[in-house]
């Protein structure tokens, strides 16, 4: 077995706890990983956003016993993503247009984990049911397209507009990055065929990290040291996607 494999094996759990203390599933951390490690281009949408729907489906369990979910916010979001993730799914983008494409979006988690953008409590604003449904199906293309669940576009959105506070967001989010990963997966289904024979050990290395990081991340656990190193890894492999 390859070197890069075992460094895989390695680094996917500490990538699952971190994102899913913030309430994400982390496939832009697998994919980022992915890539530096030199996994093949068509197995790595697949397992990303395998591995993303237990991760999340954790992260929303233990996010959602900590606050209460806008389930009519939800639900708008949902209807329009759905589909729109599954057409995404649908298309396969040549390698020259994936890889920036990725790479751009990987700035977006970078953000969310240092903690650039940390908003105070406040008191929250009605939603416009055409924004949410043009925001919905926008992210969930997107998810479908590049092999991601939508959550780092979607969290600060809900957070910039005032939708729900920092908890409910991260609970809205997994959810939706739980439901979206599935129908993007769903659309591109022959692409399973390109998983290896060890994704079981991914997906029980994943669920090993993600559920330790949900439920320490539900109870306000301070991790931003580990979340710099991840934020660290992920510009160089943003940096790897956009200009190597």
């Amino acid at each position: 077995m390859e070197f890069s494999n075992y460094l895989f094996y390695l680094l996917l759990p500490i990538v699952s706890f971190l994102y899913a203390s913030v309430g994400h599933g982390g496939a832009s951390g697998y994919l980022a990983l992915m890539s530096l490690l030199g996994f093949a281009p068509e197995s790595m949408r697949p397992t990303a956003l395998v591995l993303n729907i237990f991760v999340s489906f954790l992260a929303f369990y233990q996010y959602h016993k900590r606050s209460k979910i806008n389930w009519k916010l939800f639900l708008l979001l949902i209807v329009a993503s759905v589909p729109a993730a599954y057409f995404g799914g649908m298309l396969n983008l040549e390698s020259k247009i994936y890889r920036p494409i990725l790479g751009a979006l990987l700035i977006l988690p970078i953000i969310r984990l240092i903690g650039f953008y940390k908003p105070e409590e406040k008191i929250l604003k009605p939603f416009s049911i055409p924004l949410v449904l043009a925001i919905g199906a926008g992210i969930g293309f997107l998810s479908g397209l590049i092999g991601i669940g939508g959550g780092i576009i979607l969290s600060p959105v809900i957070l910039l507009l005032g939708w729900a506070d920092l908890k409910g967001t991260a609970a809205i989010s997994a959810l939706f990055i739980t439901v979206n990963s599935i129908a993007g997966l769903a659309g591109n289904i022959h692409q399973l065929e390109a998983l290896d024979s060890s994704i079981w050990l991914l997906t029980g290395l994943a669920i090993i990290g993600g559920g330790l990081g949900a439920f320490l991340g539900a109870h306000k656990l301070n991790l931003a040291s580990l979340k710099w190193l991840l934020a660290l890894v992920l510009v160089i492999a943003s940096a790897k996607l956009l200009f190597v």
